[in-house]
């Protein structure tokens, strides 16, 4: 066996070994979600807590008007929630609708500081000069809506004494596209995998950027300081090294809108993805150590989130290799007549294939209750969806430090009446 060869024999296992673990972990973690294990949180105060619901917005003309409704007609005590809309470097309409809709609008211009979580901050300090008027700030995207229990699921949190509680993130228009699709099959799994499975096991959930509270002391506390492209991960690292987890509210329903095109979601994921390895190279490290220094699972759990994008660039590496040994032929020094790619039974991986392609229909099957043709036509498109990750998160790695924020333009024009219509 050549050097090459055996070099890249060592790479092969490593990574082997390293994506089967970090996934069996989830998989395993991920069954918690569909376990009858009961919410051990008792309620420890019976109040209407204050809230302030803020709605950062860029040129969102088209769609601000309908989520300033929504949150019009929320099943909670008008007098207990304010609605604000940050309209931050528009040049168009969107303070004026958001006015005659009726929301609190504060108009914010700063071409060096964009982005959304520069909008947070900026409106952050406002609501710290208002002295005590709000127990808790709740976060959303201007295309949103919001199902009207989202505060009665989220106030029952805040009684339960939960500091920061992230909502069931749906989606508005799961079925304009493929590429909808596949988003909202990431996001229903998502829900029950991974945010309720990790609730349910005492772990820490993630923020998803829309559809969450914050108590304001905890916020006055912390700081903010989440200015990144994925200022909701960066906040969620941050919460976890400080022993705040972050909460999971079922029952709190938010329905986000999806890019409709393959290049809309290539350049929003990139983005993500490179606020990912951001995040990740400046929280991995600190959360490991945290977490055995002072046993903290949570907190190793989160680093183990933080590395996805590696794990996805294996599988596509491992894929690579075993295309090589299967269909045989030389690449370049390695010679497939004396490589050894995998040191588990094929029927390991075989057995890894069936699994993912099932699980994700039979979670969504399972968290949806519906079965419809199309979703089948859908599914297809989603296993393409899911390849394109690995050349986004190579993109977003050589990418990491190009902090420009870049608007996903939101077109989507439904009301809450409309879409609870489109879900009977």
């Amino acid at each position: 066996m050549s050097d090459g060869n055996i070099l890249l024999t060592v790479l092969s296992v490593i990574l082997q070994v390293f994506a089967l673990t970090i996934g069996l972990y989830y998989f395993f973690v991920g069954l918690a979600g569909f376990l009858p294990i009961k919410d051990k949180h008792k309620q420890i105060t019976n109040k209407n807590h204050k809230f302030a619901l803020l709605v950062a917005a860029h040129n969102e003309e088209q769609v601000i008007s309908n989520m300033v409704k929504s949150l019009q007609e929320l099943d909670y005590p008008e007098e207990f929630y304010d609605i604000y809309v940050i309209a931050d470097n528009c040049t168009d309409n969107t303070a004026k609708i958001a006015r005659d809709a009726g929301a609190i609008v504060y108009e914010r211009t700063d071409a060096q500081k964009r982005g959304k979580g520069y909008a947070l901050e900026w409106m952050f300090e406002r609501l710290y000069e208002m002295g005590d008027k709000y127990d808790y700030v709740s976060i959303f995207d201007a295309d949103n809506l919001v199902d009207k229990n989202f505060l009665k699921a989220m106030n029952k949190k805040a009684n339960q004494g939960f500091k920061v509680v992230q909502g069931f993130l749906d989606s508005k228009n799961p079925y304009d596209s493929w590429i909808t699709a596949s988003y909202s099959y990431c996001f229903w799994n998502n829900n029950r995998t991974f945010q309720l499975s990790r609730y349910k096991l005492g772990l820490s959930c993630e923020l998803s950027g829309t559809g969450f509270i914050i108590a304001l002391d905890t916020l006055k506390k912390l700081g903010w300081g989440a200015t990144c492209l994925t200022e909701d991960m960066e906040f969620t690292m941050k919460l976890s090294l400080n022993g705040e987890k972050v909460a999971f509210a079922y029952d709190a329903k938010i329905y986000d809108e999806k890019p409709l095109t393959l290049a809309q979601s290539w350049r929003q994921r990139v983005r993500w993805m490179q606020g990912h390895w951001d995040v990740a190279s400046r929280y991995f490290w600190k959360l490991i150590k945290k977490g055995f220094k002072e046993r903290r699972f949570s907190c190793i759990d989160c680093a183990t989130y933080l590395v996805q994008p590696i794990r996805i660039i294996a599988l596509a590496v491992i894929t690579f290799f075993a295309y090589v040994e299967t269909f045989g032929g030389d690449v370049g020094f390695l010679q497939t007549s004396d490589f050894a790619m995998s040191i588990f039974p094929s029927w390991i991986w075989q057995a890894i294939v069936v699994v993912q392609l099932l699980y994700v229909p039979f979670v969504v099957s399972y968290e949806r209750r519906e079965l419809k043709l199309n979703m089948i036509w859908y599914y297809l498109g989603y296993m393409l969806y899911n390849f394109t990750w690995a050349p986004i998160s190579l993109v977003g790695c050589f990418k990491k430090n190009d902090t420009e924020w870049s608007h996903t333009k939101h077109t989507r024009i439904i009301s809450m009446k409309e879409l609870q219509v489109k879900n009977k």
